[in-house]
């Protein structure tokens, strides 16, 4: 006891010591910084005449060509990503847009091998892999859906729970980042793919939202690889069960990218019969200079390079300073991504608000404790989602050891106040 009493009093001072310090440091979302955006520059450079012809000798300025998009940009992202072009759609900027697409076209059309519109199933579900992405939770909560949390376990969802759930007939989807996931940073096994595209689904009709978000955003020299949820999908008979989404709002500029819908042939059929009520065509100029820029899935992987570059040592700071303040204390756990956008804590439970607070007013902005489960409601109020990309290094670095003096207090106070109810 009189050593926790030493560390609790020592962590209190290191605390005051860097609130007087007056920062004003954002750590709430995954943005690129305005460096990585940079990296991109050239995109924005005037196009000349030339420039606007496709590889099929189309005027991208006008009306035409494929809804589907331009042939030479899918087959550029198909394979950086793992997938045959004709199975791609190309969008806009927003993969989330297409996810929000698909769950509302669903809703009032049904999908392929349904037997009737989502919106006349009696209280539809989604199941979440926990921790997960508040967008994707935020998504299927704006329209009624059920959310029926799962734990994530380093190699993907618990794949037992999954399945228990699937077998249910009014659970019709589930949210999956399977590489590099918000925010634990881990990509499914071979094993977790494989059980999730063969299980017994008791919906005809249920669907993976498959997110590969984060498909090439390295932060190692080595490219993590994914099992193909679309060939494993097609061998085990359900080649209708993935939706896939992906985009480049990381790669080039986030305000302005390409996303992507991909999947088997009918459910790319049932894509643009509803696109194509309500566009002619998603921004071909746009794609097309994506196409001039990037060049091939190796200028892909190249310029992504340059983005590690910017953001590892980001990543590199976090750790260090969790690992200098927290490393066999106890207090906390972590990820360790070797790629991604995020760092994944784990404090003491019934902490994570508090961290969240301390940090508040110590001028450090986290993203909301909950807010990686559904309904923003983490039931064990441990899981912290930071993130250091878009803060220069040198604001990361003094964030980070504020953030891991705030988890120390945390949870040295919860020791302390635990220590105290059982004496």
């Amino acid at each position: 006891m009189p050593d926790l009493h030493a560390d609790l009093a020592r962590t209190r001072a290191d605390y005051e010591g860097f609130k007087a310090r007056g920062l004003k440091l954002d750590m709430t979302r995954g943005k690129p910084s305005p460096e990585q955006l940079s990296l991109s520059d050239a995109m924005l450079l005037p196009q000349g005449n030339r420039d606007t012809t496709t590889a099929a000798g189309e005027d991208a300025r006008n009306y035409g060509g494929a809804l589907q998009g331009l042939p030479e940009v899918r087959a550029l992202f198909g394979e950086a990503l793992g997938l045959p072009a004709d199975a791609i759609v190309l969008g806009n900027n927003s993969s989330l847009a297409l996810m929000h697409d698909c769950i509302v076209w669903a809703l009032l059309k049904g999908v392929p091998g349904g037997e009737r519109p989502w919106s006349r199933e009696a209280s539809p579900a989604f199941i979440c892999p926990v921790p997960g992405y508040d967008r994707h939770f935020g998504l299927a909560e704006e329209f009624g859906f059920r959310l029926l949390p799962v734990p994530l376990t380093g190699q993907g969802p618990d794949m037992d729970a999954v399945e228990a759930l699937a077998a249910d007939p009014s659970v019709k989807g589930m949210w999956c980042v399977p590489r590099y996931s918000n925010p634990t940073g881990e990509t499914y096994s071979d094993d977790a793919v494989r059980r999730l595209a063969a299980m017994k689904a008791g919906a005809p009709d249920f669907r993976l939202f498959w997110d590969d978000a984060y498909a090439v955003h390295h932060l190692t020299d080595r490219r993590t690889p994914l099992a193909s949820i679309l060939d494993l999908t097609r061998e085990a008979g359900h080649s209708d069960r993935a939706f896939c989404f992906g985009s480049t709002s990381k790669v080039t500029l986030a305000g302005a990218g390409v996303a992507l819908f991909a999947s088997s042939p009918a459910n790319v059929a049932w894509f643009l019969a509803r696109a194509g009520r309500r566009t002619i065509g998603s921004d071909k100029l746009n794609q097309l200079r994506h196409m001039r820029f990037l060049r091939d899935a190796e200028g892909l992987h190249a310029h992504m390079g340059r983005h590690r570059d910017l953001i590892g040592p980001k990543f590199d700071a976090v750790l260090a300073a969790l690992e200098r303040r927290l490393g066999g204390t106890g207090l906390a756990r972590w990820s360790r991504p070797e790629g991604g956008y995020f760092i994944s804590v784990d404090a003491v439970p019934g902490t994570a608000s508090r961290v969240v607070a301390l940090a508040k007013a110590a001028g450090v902005a986290l993203t909301p404790a909950g807010a990686t489960w559904p309904g923003g409601a983490d039931p064990e109020d441990a899981n912290l989602r930071l993130a250091p990309t878009f803060p220069k290094l040198a604001e990361v670095e003094a964030a980070a050891e504020g953030i891991a003096i705030c988890i120390a207090l945390a949870g040295l106070e919860k020791r302390g106040g635990d220590a105290a109810s059982t004496s």
